[in-house]
């Protein structure tokens, strides 16, 4: 007789003790959602650690165990992520009231006038801070082309920006001399 089938013990050990485990983690977690997770990480920690689960009514105390470690690490989780959508709350607020808010939706409505191209070009640049060797790798085309492109991409943006009646002063002396047609 050689050594017991991990799958089979596994499953025995799935059927005796789903139950009563459901029900710690049920009742320590707000959600069905958690509870599944929980559930489901401590009988893959079971699963992987086949050789660690005691024999009989000791595998019961060993999964509660795992389980609670589980729960602690979910709570864990969930204080790291609040903290951190906290912070980030508060940093786009300081971001929002420092920057320039009267001009904010004409800036958006001219963006969004320009082709999808120029504003992919452009966001690129801007957001993404590619330069123009990445820029030519993302799209395919030479770093000629995307300068040359790029170029043409900022010169409408004035455009619509002008049109849109903002003092392109205050976006620097290249946006106005775009719009006046200058390199």
């Amino acid at each position: 007789m050689g050594p017991p089938d991990p799958g089979r013990r596994f499953k025995e050990i799935y059927t005796a003790h789903y139950a009563d485990l459901l029900g710690y983690v049920r009742r320590r977690t707000e959600s069905p959602d958690d509870a599944a997770d929980a559930i489901s990480e401590t009988f893959t920690t079971a699963w992987r650690r086949m050789e660690d689960v005691p024999d009989g009514a000791q595998a019961r105390l060993w999964l509660y165990g795992v389980a609670r470690k589980v729960l602690a690490n979910q709570r864990r989780g969930h204080s790291r992520r609040t903290a951190l959508a906290v912070r980030l709350r508060a940093e786009l607020a300081a971001w929002e009231e420092s920057s320039p808010r009267q001009d904010t939706g004409a800036i958006r409505e001219a963006f969004q006038r320009l082709s999808p191209d120029d504003r992919e070009l452009l966001s690129l640049v801007s957001w993404e801070g590619l330069d123009t060797a990445e820029i030519a790798t993302v799209l395919g085309c030479s770093r000629g082309a995307v300068r040359l492109r790029l170029h043409r991409a900022r010169k409408r943006l004035a455009r619509e920006l002008h049109s849109a009646d903002l003092d392109l002063a205050r976006y620097g002396s290249r946006a106005a001399a775009l719009v006046k047609g200058q390199p």
